[in-house]
């Protein structure tokens, strides 16, 4: 597949990298997402359409920031955002809610274009959900439609955390990082090798 290795890996707690932890925190509160280190601070939610740290810089597109009650949904979109120097993308939307006794979260965009490491990522649409019940295990699902990598075609399996190796790049497809009460589920996962970019590209949150 010209130079890119896909391996498919079965879903697990914690997922180790070789690369330093995306970690996005949201102001005033205590939540913290951590990338494939897999560390899921329970009892909130969110969504984004993409989170990036580039040599410690963090940015984000629409990101909810985390729900704090049930009864007040959270939810925000752009038509067109960019993080300049990285990565476009049109029609974003991030949404989470709450019940009583669940949590839902999700995030979608269409028409990716990025550049990591010299190497062109693009996807036409790009959905995540995460879905947390009380009582039952935490549930996730991405959807990555019309996805190439350096110009090649890939089709996701839609098994949770596969990953696509190519020279100082790391791609994870359909990441879900779990807990006993909640579960974070990241479509598209990209880290260089040498810990200066790591992107996460529609990103879903759901805890009790």
């Amino acid at each position: 597949m010209g130079g890119i290795t896909d391996t498919v890996t079965s879903t697990t707690n914690t997922i180790t990298s070789t690369t330093d932890p995306l970690t996005g925190t949201t102001t005033g509160t205590t939540d913290t997402l951590t990338g494939t280190t897999g560390t899921l601070t329970t009892g909130g939610s969110q969504a984004s359409g993409s989170t990036a740290v580039v040599m410690g810089i963090v940015s984000s597109l629409v990101d909810t920031g985390t729900l704090t009650s049930p009864s007040e949904p959270l939810g925000t979109g752009l038509e067109f955002g960019s993080i300049p120097g990285l990565l476009t993308a049109e029609s974003l939307h991030a949404a989470t809610m709450g019940w009583t006794d669940q949590v839902a979260s999700e995030a979608s965009l269409s028409n990716l274009a990025m550049t990591v490491a010299g190497t062109g990522i693009s996807a036409d649409f790009i959905l995540s959900r995460a879905l947390a019940v009380s009582g039952a295990a935490p549930t996730g699902l991405t959807s990555i439609e019309g996805l190439t990598i350096g110009g090649v075609a890939i089709s996701p399996t839609g098994v949770p955390n596969e990953t696509i190796s190519l020279a100082g790049l790391s791609v994870i497809l359909n990441e879900q990082i779990q807990s006993a009460s909640g579960i974070v589920v990241n479509a598209l996962h990209v880290t260089t090798l040498d810990g200066l970019t790591n992107v996460v590209v529609g990103s879903a949150k759901a805890g009790i």
